[in-house]
């Protein structure tokens, strides 16, 4: 179970904001069984995620981080409700790159230098928010904070880390996000700057035991941060055959037609958790009837 805290300084201009995503990124090589980059790569896109649901406002909000890149783990997306759950998938799970210059997991060479970060925010309303920018680095905490920054106009620094173990299970993992809301003045920005100048590299952070609130109040050291919130974000689908159901409802009474007349069953799979659903021609039968011409 992972955990994730926020805090914010005594005069309410910096909130700082931390997740201890460890299990969620198990969860993820686990299900997924991806190769140490992608474990890394996807883990740190989990964790952004996460930290970003539980910004959310309202119970029934999501945000949905896609990640699409010129590398070959091609497409990453990212699903977080507002408890900060989480759910991911990529294109391609298995990628074996080099280290890069720093003897570490080369995640840029495997997402790319080339492409997007696109952030759709379900609020509820009629249309859901989407922001995108280009990839800054592929690093993708950097590509977080110029998210935030172009976005929502809001200073941001973000770290994220995976540590990954030679037999690929994951040793440490997770994040943070420090923002300046915008009557935060000059102090407190030296005072942040010299604050995360001393920070340990982040997967190392979670790998050596600290606490994702330990982490928010050496991010915050000097400007008396207190606790808002804790939760325990998990790895969770929410899929369901009814889900499912309506996704083939969605192909309409043509495609569903052609479907039943090939096979007898056909079986779905979800990219989310590898769950399989099976239809059989009486439940494609009973699908097809709802469909639209």
């Amino acid at each position: 179970m992972g955990k994730l805290v926020r805090t914010l300084s005594k005069d309410g201009s910096v909130m700082a904001c931390a997740i201890d995503a460890t299990d969620i990124v198990s969860e993820i090589e686990r299900i997924h069984k991806t190769s140490a980059v992608i474990s890394a790569a996807l883990g740190r896109l989990a964790s952004a995620a996460s930290m970003m649901g539980c910004m959310l406002k309202a119970a029934n909000q999501s945000v949905i981080l896609r990640m699409k890149g010129d590398g070959p783990v091609g497409s990453m997306i990212a699903v977080a409700d507002s408890y900060g759950n989480v759910k991911c998938y990529a294109e391609n799970v298995i990628v074996e790159l080099p280290l890069n210059q720093y003897g570490k997991l080369d995640v840029s060479g495997a997402v790319g230098k080339n492409g997007f970060l696109q952030v759709i925010k379900d609020l509820g309303m009629k249309e859901p928010y989407t922001g995108q920018v280009p990839i800054v680095s592929g690093e993708i905490a950097e590509d977080i904070t110029e998210y935030f920054a172009v976005s929502e106009q809001t200073p941001t620094v973000c770290g994220l880390g995976v540590l990954v173990n030679p037999d690929l299970t994951i040793k440490g993992a997770g994040g943070y996000l420090v923002q300046l809301l915008p009557f935060a003045d000059e102090s407190c920005i030296d005072v942040l700057e010299t604050n995360l100048k001393k920070m340990p590299p982040v997967s190392s952070m979670y790998a050596d035991g600290m606490a994702p609130e330990e982490v928010c109040f050496r991010l915050l050291e000097g400007l008396e941060p207190n606790l808002l919130d804790e939760s325990s974000p998990i790895y969770r689908c929410d899929c369901s055959e009814e889900r499912v159901s309506r996704a083939l409802i969605s192909l309409g009474k043509q495609e569903l037609t052609s479907m039943i007349e090939e096979e007898e069953k056909i079986e779905v799979s979800c990219h989310f958790c590898n769950k399989k659903y099976t239809f059989n021609q009486d439940m494609l039968l009973q699908i097809r009837d709802q469909a639209k011409a």
